[in-house]
């Protein structure tokens, strides 16, 4: 197994590295192929909608493209990935971060029963049962 850091992820999707590009290109065609097995964490996803965010200044919509690119690599084993297309998907439709998208699929994922939180809006989506 061959753990897939952000860095790579992001030389893939943006092509702004050539000499990155091709590489980041060669390990992903070759995971693809079966050649490789690859895998990654879900603190990766969570960095490259950080990097997406803060240095490369996408919106909303660019950053939800760029995450569900990442998420349909179905030939690399990603940590939560249910949990994280479903954050994803409430990403998209609901003016939360994607922390809280995450940490409300999280509690769904594991039935919580109730969300402690001060955070009037974010509590209102989890009574929603979203």
């Amino acid at each position: 197994m061959i753990f897939v850091d952000t860095n790579y992820f992001l030389r893939f999707l943006l092509q702004d590295n050539e000499k990155h590009f091709i590489q980041a290109n060669r390990l992903l065609a070759e995971g693809t192929q079966g050649k490789l097995k690859l895998f990654t964490s879900t603190v990766v996803f969570f960095e490259v909608h950080w990097v997406l965010r803060s240095y490369y200044e996408k919106n909303r919509t660019q950053i939800f493209e760029t995450l569900r690119e990442i998420l349909d690599l179905e030939f690399i084993q990603i940590e939560d990935r249910s949990i994280l297309q479903s954050a994803l998907e409430m990403f998209s439709k609901k003016a939360l971060s994607l922390e809280d998208c995450y940490n409300l699929a999280f509690a769904k994922d594991k039935k919580a029963v109730d969300f402690k939180t001060f955070d009037i809006k974010l509590y209102k989506v989890f009574k929603e049962k979203y």
